[in-house]
């Protein structure tokens, strides 16, 4: 019989692994020399901020009262008095155009929002555990990609009723079958990392692994789709109020100003040109700006 202790689990000294503290600054600092190099991204990031700073800076912007009407400025052309015209009604497009870039904005970010809090959470669940939890998921996603987003965008929209906030959260709901499959795939992929395998070799908790292992090696991805996905929100909130599901008048929004411009283009055509030029602009903005977060934070870029 031998007189060898029995070994426990807590005698047994796992080798910590030293990240120098300079690691994260590095790269941190790699990925923004990288994205300062690009110029279209510079380009897009001065675009959104434009923009962001309008929608903030609105009641200061404006000329005019976004909601006065005057019966003696109908139609009006652009001129000193008012930059961009007037509308049917004699209200003053600048100004409505101020105010209604917080509500595309607003639409953008408040959606892409919603989709990331139920989509990621979802896809890290069904990536890390599999099985049919992985299965239950995985269809339910698939179900909704398979309609077209904006086609289901519309439609959720109808169902809960005109108004910007129901927009929303059609358009978030739309866009989280986007985030689940794109989280599911991240987490697959470090799922198989040697550091996520040692930490369930010694037993840690899923949540704290899913916390503090999975979710921060997912979130570059997550961002720059984020940042693009913002993009298509705000086309298809113009798409909703232009269809009169969005913001509802008389509140300015970009897609309710086109919707009524369509009835003048002969006669007024800068009712839709500059609503449209803004529409343009900004999603150019958040595409060039998510292209060059893409080419900062992706490490196979060279």
């Amino acid at each position: 019989m031998s007189d060898a202790l029995p070994i426990r689990a807590a005698d047994v000294k796992v080798p910590e692994v030293n990240v120098p503290d300079a690691a994260l600054p590095k790269a941190g600092n790699r990925a923004l020399k990288k994205f300062l190099a690009s110029k279209a991204a510079i380009f897009g990031g001065l675009v959104v901020l434009v923009f962001v700073a309008v929608a903030i800076l609105a009641p200061l912007i404006a000329t005019d009262d976004p909601l006065k009407t005057s019966f003696l400025t109908i139609r009006k052309a652009p001129s000193l008095a008012n930059y961009f015209g007037t509308d049917e009604l004699g209200r003053d497009v600048f100004s409505r155009m101020a105010f209604g870039a917080r509500a595309s904005l607003l639409a953008g970010v408040v959606s892409v929002a919603i989709a990331v809090i139920v989509g990621v959470p979802l896809g890290i669940l069904a990536g890390f555990f599999g099985g049919w939890t992985d299965m239950a998921i995985s269809r339910v996603a698939d179900a909704l990609l398979s309609i077209p987003f904006l086609i289901l965008a519309i439609a959720l929209a109808a169902f809960l009723g005109p108004s910007l906030t129901n927009a929303m959260i059609a358009i978030g709901f739309s866009q989280t079958p986007i985030f689940i499959r794109l989280a599911r795939a991240q987490t697959l992929s470090v799922k198989s990392e040697d550091y996520v395998e040692g930490a369930e070799a010694i037993g840690l908790p899923n949540r704290w692994i899913l916390i503090r292992y999975v979710f921060p090696n997912i979130l570059p991805p997550l961002i720059v789709q984020a940042t693009l996905t913002i993009a298509t929100a705000i086309i298809a909130e113009a798409s909703l109020s232009f269809l009169g599901l969005g913001q509802q008048p008389p509140d300015p929004s970009w897609g309710s100003m086109l919707n009524t411009a369509k009835n003048y283009m002969g006669q007024a055509p800068w009712m839709s040109i500059f609503p449209g030029i803004a529409i343009f602009l900004l999603v150019l903005g958040f595409n060039l700006l998510g292209d060059g977060l893409r080419d900062a934070l992706d490490p196979r870029q060279s």
